[in-house]
């Protein structure tokens, strides 16, 4: 076995209330599980009071709210102890920035391009209109410029102990160049009326010295204001003459000040139009790093790899691969590197590396040098669409098109999105973006007639027919798929183009695979930053458009709006399946399969309940039709806008089935209000994060919460809840087949913290909140062995903890068979042959056979009763294999009557 790749991990989200010590105290429990990995949410130092840890401010130190290193050092001697690796998620394409916490982010409001660090973040200096001097802009401000500074918000302080100065807007600070120090300083003094004042005299002498506007220089800015700091009485005299900057008549003085700065203070609606650094998608307290900048590089990886050094790290989960500007790059530095620090400390294993990276379906994974793998979307995907019953997805379709009134297609409705997130959200980013293309054709004569208007409308048609998140080409081109992906999306794009001018493709196809270096007389630099900016855009155009968009505006099974999913996709059959897996197999994919991460839409075993409605359509149709019926009260009419809309109460109703708890409680009506306000938000149709309509959303929480109120809705919610107790039985069983497939199919089972007994959590927050380990812990210490028992009360989730239990017993005691074995299909016969999946591991003489269950509605009375009654055969079993896992007895049975107990079985021959 490669004892790099791990046999399972589990996931935990790191918070300021479950810290390093916290973790420590869990690792024995871990062990017990099965789980051979801590995969651990970014523990880098982050913004305080960060509840996900991606917003680091320091790379190289850890987060003190978890415990700081001392309590890291408890946890990793805990996890040694054990037996047991650490895995971090590490953070390469973004920092947090604004507030006053970031060195980085401050240096270069200080001192612009001159800034040792101004390197490091992708920032366009000379984006900014009506300006002397380069600059960036700070869309932090809460209102209008004008407004802000005349009201007084943003205020000038001086820190008397290092002798500096920064303008305050409430927690961000905004620190004021040195070489304008000399200026303000007469200014000061001049405003405190203290010329004869020694420190006055002193003050005046210092701006003085430093009269030269180019001075002090970077290197000699320390010296300057430890001088400052140092003069006696100087703080006194500074504050009374900081009055001049202050108030209604200093408000212009502060503006002329501010408007020398390497930045531009902004109300935050400007950031829709004209931020002019990357961000992390919309989000602009979070800074794109220019990691392929070699000292960025180094400067980002030290704690990490003292950290592999010291044997403490044993792999490594690159969050959001696709927003750095070259991905094979950066990993193939990555993986040198460690290895480097691994070989200089005498550690002869290799390491464990991962990207976060969502592939659509078909996709190829990029050739990332050193990955063994993604954080296992795909395959959270596969095996959703393997348990989904292909025969209920069409009339599931018409159910809600039929309720909502909806007409437009995914495709179309993906389309609009594209288009809605390119004009709003990510409106800065395309700007840049069409304005280097431009720059391009504007620099030779074949090509300078394309306007920027004719350039920017056919970038956008391009943007919008991409199909995936990003292409992967280098510095030296395109390679042969994504020329392929490249040249494909050129022609849908063309074909739409109405304009006089569609040869305009021909040049935006050669600029995206950079064709024009070979033709001459282009930039080759503005080519190359150009393509490969346009694919650091593409993924988040993406995410924003289908993820956060048209994920909530389709809703014909919500189970299919995955991370990684396609809400149209068909199901799978078994032979599809089965040839996936052995693909898997021969591609050495070493990657993680997952079923609920951080970032999913709802809980996995909330996701396998919505499954289970494929295979009631015809129920769910005369259900929902029902309920409607029945809350018709409950929807308010506001100048004549219906409220909330038939979209909102479809997606709800399928919502309440993935999440129902057996009953409605005020804590359970709470969480549903948040997550459709989160959803009707993320949809961007009635109400959006950047344009609330607070009567809208306010009209959707009180529908919830009326919904939900038994004094309110009695009739509703004992309709509800007989049909939820049917999909619950149906989504434990999926649930139940979900694990079992995560587990023992190839790659690595990831676990979410938690998700060992029943996971019906929401979108997040929901799906972070703290998780009741003392009781696990009890539970996992006193599981029994009677799968009968545990079936007969499968309600309380220790049903599923057990089958996690003994899934990973099985993968840590045959785990050649995972690694290094092949895997194969097996033929299923009998009446209830479509209702199985099963497969084998073979390593030599040693074997591992699996049945797993699935599509249960005709084996339980639609979810009335629990499956007794199986009819099928798997050819393959003889005499020699022995039960590991779905019965007491050992002898090689009929499988089918094990399935009466417990809907998974597991044999082995050694």
């Amino acid at each position: 076995m490669d004892p790099t790749v791990p046999l399972a991990t589990y996931r935990l989200q790191f918070t300021k209330d479950f810290g390093f010590d916290q973790a420590a105290a869990l690792v024995p429990y871990l062990k017990d599980l099965g789980i051979s990995h801590l995969y651990a949410s970014p523990f880098l130092k982050a913004r305080p009071g960060s509840t996900h840890g991606y917003d680091i401010v320091d790379h190289d130190r850890l987060n003190p709210e978890l415990g700081g290193d001392e309590a890291f050092l408890r946890m990793s001697d805990a996890l040694k102890a054990h037996g047991l690796g650490l895995i971090l998620d590490f953070v390469p394409n973004h920092m947090g920035v604004g507030q006053a916490d970031n060195a980085w982010w401050l240096d270069v409001l200080e001192w612009g391009q001159k800034s040792p660090y101004a390197g490091a973040f992708d920032i366009d200096w000379d984006a900014l209109p009506h300006r002397r001097h380069p600059g960036v802009l700070l869309p932090i401000l809460g209102r209008p410029y004008g407004d802000a500074l005349q009201a007084g918000e943003i205020e000038l302080k001086y820190d008397a102990e290092n002798g500096s100065f920064a303008a305050w807007y409430f927690t961000h600070k905004l620190p004021i160049n040195p070489q304008r120090y000399s200026e303000m300083l007469r200014t000061i003094v001049n405003a405190a009326a203290a010329a004869d004042d020694p420190a006055g005299h002193e003050l005046i002498a210092l701006a003085h010295e430093y009269r030269n506007p180019n001075h002090p220089a970077y290197r000699d800015a320390a010296s300057l204001k430890q001088r400052l700091a140092g003069i006696t009485g100087a703080a006194a005299v500074i504050e009374r003459g900081l009055a001049a900057y202050r108030g209604e008549a200093g408000a212009g003085a502060l503006h002329r000040l501010l408007e020398r700065q390497h930045y531009r203070l902004a109300y935050w609606r400007v950031a829709f139009s004209a931020v002019n650094y990357r961000r992390f998608f919309d989000i602009s307290d979070l800074a794109g790093l220019r990691v392929e900048d070699i000292k960025t590089f180094r400067a980002i990886h030290p704690l990490v790899m003292r950290l592999i050094a010291q044997d403490r790290l044993q792999g490594l989960r690159l969050d959001h691969i696709d927003g750095l500007r070259d991905p094979a790059q950066y990993t193939r530095r990555l993986s040198q590197l460690v290895r480097k620090v691994r070989r200089e400390a005498g550690l002869l294993s290799s390491f464990y590396i991962i990207v976060e990276k969502i592939l659509g379906d078909g996709e190829p994974m990029p050739n990332l040098p050193g990955v063994s793998g993604t954080t296992g979307y795909e395959w959270l995907n596969t095996i959703s669409r393997v348990l989904v019953d292909d025969k209920g997805l069409q009339p599931l379709e018409q159910t809600w098109r039929s309720f909502t009134g909806q007409r437009a297609g995914f495709d179309e409705m993906l389309d609009a999105a594209k288009l809605r997130v390119m004009v709003s959200m990510l409106a800065s980013e395309f700007t840049v973006l069409s304005r280097a293309l431009a720059r391009i054709a504007a620099g030779h004569f074949s090509t300078r007639d394309y306007t920027i208007d004719r350039l920017r409308l056919a970038l956008q048609l391009y943007a919008r027919e991409f199909p995936v998140y990003r292409t992967y080409e280098t510095a030296g081109g395109a390679g042969t798929h994504d020329r392929d992906l490249i040249e494909g999306t050129i022609a849908r794009a063309r074909a739409r183009w109405e304009g006089p001018d569609p040869q305009i493709f021909d040049f935006l196809r050669d600029a995206i695979t950079l064709d024009l270096i070979a033709q001459g007389g282009y930039s080759a630099p503005r080519l190359r930053n150009f393509a490969l900016k346009l694919q650091q855009f593409t993924g988040p155009l993406m995410a924003k458009a289908l993820e956060d968009t048209t994920f909530y505006r389709h809703h014909r099974l919500l189970a299919l709006n995955e991370v990684g999913g396609d809400p149209v996709a068909p199901a799978l059959s078994p032979a599809e399946f089965h040839r996936r897996q052995e693909q898997r197999v021969e591609n050495h994919d070493h990657g993680l399969t997952a079923t609920a991460t951080h970032d999913t839409k709802r809980g996995e075993d909330a996701r396998a309940r919505l499954l289970a409605l494929s295979e009631m359509a015809g129920e769910w149709d005369a259900s929902v039709k029902d309920w409607a019926s029945r809350n018709t009260a409950l929807i308010q009419y506001i100048d004549g806008k219906r409220r909330p809309s038939k979209g909102h109460e479809y997606m709800l109703y399928q919502a309440l089935v993935g999440a129902w708890p057996g009953e409605s409680t005020p804590d359970f009506a709470e969480r549903m209000q948040a997550y459709a306000l989160k959803a009707a938000r993320e949809g961007k149709e009635e109400t959006s994060w950047t344009n609330p309509d607070e009567a809208y959303e306010k009209a959707l929480t009180d529908f919830v919460a009326r919904l939900l109120d038994p004094k309110v809705s009695e009739g509703f919610l004992t309709s509800f809840t007989a049909f939820a107790e049917r999909t619950a039985l149906l989504g434990a069983l999926n649930g139940l087949s979900q694990l079992a497939l995560k587990a023992l199919l190839p790659g690595v089972p990831d676990f979410y913290q938690g998700t060992e007994l029943w996971d019906l959590s929401l979108v997040d927050p929901d799906n972070r909140r703290p998780v009741d380990f003392p009781t696990r812990k009890i539970w996992l210490a006193d599981i029994p062995t009677d799968w009968s028992a545990l079936a007969s009360q499968w309600r309380d989730g220790r049903l599923k903890l057990a089958l996690t239990h003994a899934l990973l017993r099985l993968r840590n005691e045959h785990a050649e068979l995972f690694t290094r074995g092949t895997y194969e299909a097996l033929d299923v016969t009998g009446a209830d042959a479509d209702h199985v999946i099963a497969f084998r591991w073979r390593r030599n003489r040693k074997e591992l056979i699996a049945a797993i269950g699935r599509h249960f509605a005709p084996l339980t009375d639609s979810g009335r009763r629990w499956p007794q009654t199986w009819n099928f055969r798997v050819e393959a079993i003889t005499d020699e294999y022995t039960v590991a896992l779905g019965s007491d007895r050992k002898a090689a049975p009929n499988l089918a009557e094990l399935f009466a107990t417990l809907p998974v079985t597991v044999l082995v021959r050694t």
